[in-house]
């Protein structure tokens, strides 16, 4: 039985007109459920307590437009054996907001990125002592600057230059001489890329909670309608101890995969999708979609599920795993438990309230056998 408010029971066997029903009595939060197994749609009604809360994939075309100033505590590290150039790029970099730091050569530039690591080195190629192929490649060899931003300034714009600082991994390439405003695009370009990396889950590559709180928080602040969709994978842990943590990877990325394509197709393009992390994620779509992307994510996620087991596991329909008081249980075909909350009927002052209105509705839905999910359509007053 799901955990909650008070709970009533409600019919199976749910019609279209049924799915679209308007719960206006206060506390009512509708479930939307589905057989693991099967792709006949159910649903069990269910009515709150009213009271107190206590509780990426982001599309090209919906992708956010960055400010021009830097991020607060960027830091670069100049290097360049000419004085006139290395000062002239100080000045400009100063007057644009970064943090800057000046090295006349390679050995000097090397040992103040261990000292202190910078967010980007602009560092010029031919030098006296250590030049810039070699300073790349000795900040990439070190994990203390491995993963510094690193673009090049060279007077020669000879193709096989380029393709080395390439290689031994520089992230961009400029020939002089240059244009200021070209620069500083060049460098807010690769660092917006490298925050983005980042901040994107290695495992599914989508944005992780950083990002996830930002893109909310941007749409409190312009306040733009949305909702946001907040799942899980229920009895994943059973599923990982069973099979290991290589297949319950795989798990994670299929469901990563489903949910931004479902997400993007269901939305028209405007979806964001961050990875929380674990089998958490979080989906952001407008107010009006959330229902129908949150129904189109449950079944398509209950038509990969089964795949996700061996033959044997599957015609069975359970698995069997020694729980933490060390009794043989069995476990049925993983669900996913969707939580959505919506300013629809209220509004969120930043995105911690938000997300926890989310995770309460996520908790909601968990004493279903099925994977299932539930919006909070409570007003906020």
């Amino acid at each position: 039985m799901p955990r909650g408010g008070d709970v009533r029971p409600a019919e199976f066997g749910l019609t279209e007109t049924n799915r679209r029903a308007s719960f206006t009595s206060a506390g009512d939060v509708p479930i939307h459920h589905r057989d693991a197994l099967s792709t006949r749609p159910r649903k069990r009604g269910c009515a709150m307590r009213t009271g107190d809360v206590n509780e990426s994939y982001r599309t090209d075309e919906a992708e956010a437009v960055e400010d021009d100033a830097p991020a607060v505590g960027e830091s670069l590290l100049v290097v360049d054996d000419d004085p006139f150039i290395a000062r002239l790029l100080e000045i400009e970099l100063r007057a644009a907001g970064y943090d800057v730091r000046v090295a006349a050569d390679g050995s000097v530039a090397l040992d103040a990125a261990r000292e202190r690591c910078p967010d980007l080195v602009l560092a010029d190629v031919m030098m006296p002592n250590m030049d810039g192929f070699e300073l790349t490649r000795r900040l990439r060899e070190d994990p203390r600057t491995a993963g510094v931003s690193v673009i090049m300034l060279t007077a020669r714009g000879l193709s096989a230059d380029k393709l080395e600082g390439f290689a031994i991994g520089a992230d961009d390439y400029i020939v002089k001489p240059f244009d200021t405003p070209e620069l500083l695009a060049r460098i807010r370009g690769v660092l917006r890329r490298s925050r983005d990396t980042r901040a994107r889950s290695p495992l599914t590559g989508l944005p992780g909670n950083v990002r996830i709180e930002e893109e909310i928080d941007a749409r409190i602040e312009r306040a733009e309608p949305f909702a946001i969709l907040y799942g899980d994978i229920d009895h994943f842990k059973a599923y990982n101890d069973h099979y290991g943590f290589e297949r319950g990877d795989g798990v994670i990325r299929t469901t990563a995969t489903l949910i931004g394509d479902v997400a993007r197709e269901t939305s028209g393009g405007t979806a964001f999708v961050g990875h929380v992390g674990g089998d958490d994620f979080v989906a952001v779509v407008p107010p009006e979609l959330a229902g129908r992307v949150a129904e189109a994510v449950v079944a398509a996620f209950d038509g990969a599920a089964p795949g996700f087991y061996d033959e044997v596991d599957r015609e069975r329909g359970f698995i069997e795993v020694t729980n933490r008081r060390g009794e043989l249980q069995r476990y049925g075909v993983v669900t996913l438990s969707i939580g959505i909350a919506s300013t629809a009927k209220r509004s969120f002052q930043h995105y911690a309230e938000a997300v926890a209105l989310a995770t309460e509705m996520r908790r909601y839905t968990k004493g279903s056998q099925a994977s299932s999910w539930a919006m909070d359509r409570r007003s906020g007053e």
